[in-house]
């Protein structure tokens, strides 16, 4: 006679199960390496940086197989009133933010591509990662204790870890196969996840910006763009002097979870350089925007990188960054700096520009 249902899933438990303890504090860790991973893959854009995007997933679905084994221990908790205590609420906004992003990332990589008022399904997953660390970390401080010698050295716990991996592996390739078969929208999608948009010029594509970046629209008659900093020959030129003679075509993709290929044309920032006589000292080009968000690229990559005023056929609208925005192919979208007024040569690098991404634009 076979195994009835249930009672197969609790045997494959039993089996599958790392020690209670560490499952616990697993949780912890995989939720800090997802807002690791997921975070620095905002600044992966080259093809080469696939391996970043491959672990944040396969973690996302051991994550999924650890939360099963932790809900199936404690459901009584849960279900059962007498159980309840003021922590039992930090466990259930845990497990509807663990739902949320399980839900919000399944329907992402299958191409379902909606808004939630100003974000993307993607952004909205993000929100409920970073909300995950605070409460996992709250729930584990109110219940969990810190696991002993036995749970290391339990036989074949190693491979219990080591088939959670796998399986995440195999699962994610299962979704891609999925997508291929049933021809999803998702299976568009670059390997940082973003979904194309097709057509050119400024309505082909969304107008999103960083977090708080959303200046009024700039009259063009009086910007002027500066080129100072360890230069011999500081420059200050209006619109009209600078001549938009340079063109490449670039892909663009947006950490919201887009992407897009076009045509722009503006000034190419070697030329500017030239122009300015940069000193031999030289290592790095900042790009501020009017809001003060700033970007810093070394010299020889700044140099092919363009100063576009437009995309396509048209002038840059407002919203992508009019007068002039950057355009600076292998680097992720919020990289791209818009609505430049200065460019700035320097001898270092700028890591305060971390922090102006987050707080640039909040008056």
């Amino acid at each position: 006679m076979g195994y009835r249902p249930v009672a197969f899933l609790r045997r494959a438990v039993a089996v599958l199960e790392p020690p209670p303890r560490l499952v616990d504090w697993s949780l912890l860790v995989v939720v800090l390496l997802e807002t690791a991973t997921g975070l620095y893959s905002f600044t992966v854009a080259a093809a080469s940086g696939w391996p970043v995007f491959w672990l944040h997933r396969i973690l996302g679905l051991a994550f999924v197989a650890l939360l099963g084994f932790k809900l199936a221990r404690v459901r009584h908790r849960l279900t059962r009133r007498e159980h309840w205590q003021a922590s039992t609420l930090v466990s259930v906004l845990t497990l509807l933010a663990t739902l949320g992003a399980l839900a919000t990332g399944v329907a992402w990589v299958f191409g379902l591509d909606i808004r939630i008022a100003y974000w993307t399904l993607l952004s909205v997953h993000v929100g409920f990662g970073l909300v995950l660390v605070p409460l996992v970390g709250w729930h584990l401080s109110s219940r969990a204790r810190l696991p002993d010698r036995d749970d290391f050295h339990r036989r074949r716990t190693t491979i219990k870890y080591a088939g959670l991996l796998v399986g995440g592996a195999l699962t994610y390739r299962g979704q891609e196969l999925a997508n291929r078969v049933l021809d999803t929208p998702g299976e568009d999608r670059r390997f940082t996840g973003s979904q194309p948009r097709e057509g050119s010029g400024n309505g082909s594509f969304p107008v999103t910006s960083w977090v708080a970046d959303d200046p009024e629209p700039i009259d063009r008659s009086t910007w002027s763009l500066t080129v100072a900093g360890e230069v011999a020959s500081p420059l200050e030129l209006s619109l009209d002097a600078l001549a938009p003679d340079s063109s490449e075509e670039a892909l663009l993709d947006c950490t919201s979870g887009w992407y897009t290929i076009q045509r722009w044309r503006g000034v190419r920032v070697g030329d500017l350089l030239d122009a300015a006589d940069v000193a031999e000292e030289a290592r790095f080009v900042r790009f501020v925007s009017v809001t003060g968000y700033r970007w810093s690229l070394p010299i020889a990559e700044a140099r092919d990188a363009l100063l576009a005023t437009h995309v396509g056929d048209e002038r840059l609208s407002h919203g992508h960054g009019a007068p002039m925005r950057l355009v600076a192919p292998g680097r992720r979208g919020f990289q791209w700096v818009k609505w430049i007024h200065r460019v700035e040569v320097r001898q270092r690098d700028d890591p305060a520009q971390w922090l102006v991404t987050l707080i640039s634009g909040f008056e």
